[in-house]
């Protein structure tokens, strides 16, 4: 197996994807190309590690490109233009088989267009979704759409609880996930009209597609544990975790502040310590790494964009699992058999 990483893309590259990348190389079986300019990787593979990167390991490698997509580029004018990026040529490898996997923490509307353009969509899936991890009450939950596609039809979210549903069933091994479309509240008539067409939609077709739709949720229901995928437009998906991210960011700095307040505080805390870090890395986000493009034809994978070593570490050890299963192929084969049955009624 070989992963791709974008070694240019995000606000701490080059320096978070190259230390994510060598602190993960000798904990997971796949090899990992790092796609950028060739010089500044090796002079910043040797500032970090104090080695050639021949000497590391001969299961990391680097893939020249001179060119960078900036946050600021638009995306299709960068995709069409910047043939020569690290995002375009990680792609192409993709594309081309080259690669199994492609990490980018880079701008994420490039992100999308490339996926799309130059990777292609599967049949019958008609807007690949962001599809993230956060954390619940003894358990995770599948945040999709998380930032792709703001404008969303019925049609859409219904493919994205499908999309979810066959993802959890095959990766994480989940035989019936529970999927719940995000709402204002949990009766029928709640919402505007999009979020009530997709209600119906998804109450008459779920079960003809495999879906376990227990209704409309609403935000304070995500995180009970009692859900497995939430289904959203990417807008309103977006706000949600970035609103986690905070809050438990919130929660961390608060708890930390009060038990370091005065002695007495600190010496109240000791016993509870192991409690404490293990709260504060179940509300760590970067644990739960990035977020996959579902929809298309090949795994792509979208790292945070503020991205650090760890958050990259953990996000590579996810992709090696996300190919590892399947989970695209599996996805294809869903949706085409989905296809041929709908042609021959």
């Amino acid at each position: 197996m070989k992963i791709i990483l974008d070694a240019m893309g995000g606000d701490n590259a080059p320096e978070a994807p190259i230390k994510g990348a060598l602190n993960t190389i000798n904990k997971i079986k796949a090899e990992i190309v790092l796609v950028g300019k060739e010089e500044v990787i090796r002079n910043k593979i040797k500032e970090i590690s104090g080695k050639e990167i021949e000497e590391i390991s001969k299961r990391l490698s680097i893939k020249n490109a001179e060119e960078i997509i900036e946050m600021c580029d638009i995306p299709t004018l960068a995709i069409k233009r910047k043939k020569n990026s690290s995002m375009v040529v990680g792609f192409k490898m993709l594309k081309e088989d080259e690669g199994d996997v492609f990490i980018s923490a880079g701008n994420s509307g490039a992100l999308l267009t490339g996926a799309t353009l130059l990777v292609g969509r599967i049949k019958g899936v008609d807007r690949p979704a962001l599809a993230g991890m956060l954390p619940a009450y003894h358990s995770q939950v599948l945040l999709i759409d998380a930032g792709s596609n703001t404008n969303c039809k019925p049609i859409n979210l219904l493919q994205f609880a499908q999309m979810a549903s066959t993802y959890l069933k095959n990766t994480y091994k989940i035989k019936s996930p529970r999927v719940g479309l995000l709402n204002i509240g949990t009766e029928e008539n709640k919402g505007n009209e999009i979020i009530k067409e997709s209600y119906q939609l998804l109450k008459e077709k779920s079960e003809e597609l495999g879906i376990n739709f227990v209704g409309n949720m609403e935000g304070r229901d995500v995180f009970t544990g009692e859900i497995d995928a939430v289904v959203t437009d990417g807008f309103t998906g977006n706000v949600l975790l970035k609103v986690t991210e905070g809050l438990g960011r919130f929660i961390k700095d608060t708890l930390t502040e009060t038990l370091k307040e005065n002695i007495i505080t600190k010496i109240a805390a000791l016993p509870s310590l192991p409690a404490i870090n293990k709260f504060a890395g179940k509300m760590d986000y970067k644990v739960y790494g990035g977020a996959l493009f579902l929809g298309v034809k090949k795994p792509v994978v979208k790292a945070h964009g503020s991205s650090d070593a760890k958050l990259f570490e953990y996000t590579i050890i996810q992709a090696e699992k996300f190919v590892e299963n399947e989970a695209v192929d599996k996805m294809k084969e869903e949706f085409e058999n989905r296809l041929k049955s709908e042609k021959q009624e």
